[in-house]
């Protein structure tokens, strides 16, 4: 029987993180494919609009005016999913059907007041000044509630209804599913090893160069060994930091330099405003400020959902809903087609005559 070859042959590998498997199948990448892969036209996005709530001077559904600013813009979110002032339900001794309290505050951020930019495009310094308002509002959320979620969701196919550049931060007096598996797995693996996972995974990863896309002095980008989504990548940087109020000025200097890169070489995979989900995972906040959270590590997470092409998606259906996620592009493939774009956005490229 002939050698196994991860980029040839399938296989299954083990996300630590969240102790789950990912089936990869390598082989499916030489199978016909009929559909388009141009890029899309892109929508011209008005760079002010009186009918984009989220423009400066507009009047929101709630009847509130925003300002006329200049630079990062935050609001309470006119429908949030989560209020700090709300009745608890009664406790259940029936184990098949438990309820508890849910408090939070949901916070609309905006990174510029014209729509028609996104952060790839952004200046450094603009990009810093995002950075700078993530770490106020994870200290000001942080400081009340156990966990703050930061999130962005880019693009119509992410879902997003407003052709502005921003996100959100959901802040909640528990902590969500997805971190708590992740402060279980990451605790688990400190107490057994005595070091951090993701710094260890870093050191690893940084060792071995196969999924490695960027990296600076204080950064690292790459898509990780277990990602599910076909162009899923990781931030995370190089030192052991637990939260994002922890950076030092020159590792947010560093942040706004690799984002930029990072998001340029997305949008220029395809041809594209390239769609994601992305969010950062630090250790908890409220009540775990006071005691040790030496087990976690800051990280960032970009989750786009586009496969062939601008147009073609990848769904999470059949297998992936009732089995086990599965992929098709293996972390090493994906990284390497990232990694070989240029770092000139293809919107500020000269233009080839024909």
């Amino acid at each position: 029987m002939e050698k196994f070859q991860a980029n040839e042959h399938q296989h299954i590998r083990y996300n630590p993180l969240k102790e789950e498997w990912v089936l990869v199948s390598p082989h499916r990448m030489k199978r016909p494919w009929k559909g388009q892969v141009e890029k899309v036209a892109e929508e011209e996005i008005p760079r002010f609009s009186p009918m984009n709530p989220l423009c400066p001077t507009v009047t929101r559904p709630n009847g509130m005016v925003n300002p006329d600013y200049k630079g990062t813009f935050v609001f309470t979110n006119d429908f949030p999913a989560l209020l700090d002032e709300v009745p608890e339900p009664d406790a259940s001794d029936d184990p098949l059907f438990q309820c508890r309290p849910a408090r939070g505050s949901c916070q609309v951020m905006c990174f510029h007041p014209w729509s028609d930019l996104t952060l790839p495009l952004f200046e450094h310094h603009e990009i810093k000044a995002v950075i700078e308002e993530w770490v106020k509002l994870s200290v000001d959320l942080g400081s009340k509630y156990e966990w703050v979620q930061i999130f962005e969701n880019k693009g119509a196919m992410m879902g997003c209804s407003n052709p502005h550049p921003h996100c959100q931060v959901w802040a909640s007096s528990f902590i969500p599913n997805e971190p708590a598996m992740k402060d279980k797995t990451q605790k688990n693996y400190f107490k057994e090893h005595g070091s951090p996972m993701l710094v260890d995974y870093v050191k690893r990863e940084l060792e071995k160069k196969e999924r490695i896309i960027l990296s600076n002095d204080h950064w690292v980008w790459l898509v990780p060994y277990w990602a599910v989504w076909p162009y899923e990548t990781m931030l995370l940087p190089k030192r052991h930091v637990l939260r994002l109020q922890d950076l030092k000025d020159e590792e947010k200097n560093s942040l706004s330099i690799i984002m930029k890169q990072l998001l340029t070489k997305y949008d220029n995979l395809f041809q594209t405003s390239f769609p994601y989900s992305m969010g950062w995972h630090g250790a908890p906040t409220g009540s775990y400020l006071k005691s040790d959270q030496t087990h976690w590590q800051l990280h960032a997470l970009y989750y786009p959902p586009l496969l062939r092409s601008a147009t073609v998606k990848k769904f999470m259906v059949g297998y992936e809903l009732l089995a086990q996620a599965q992929r098709d592009l293996t972390a090493e493939q994906a990284a390497e087609k990232i990694r070989s774009q240029s770092d000139v956005h293809y919107k500020l490229s000269p233009k080839t005559e024909t």
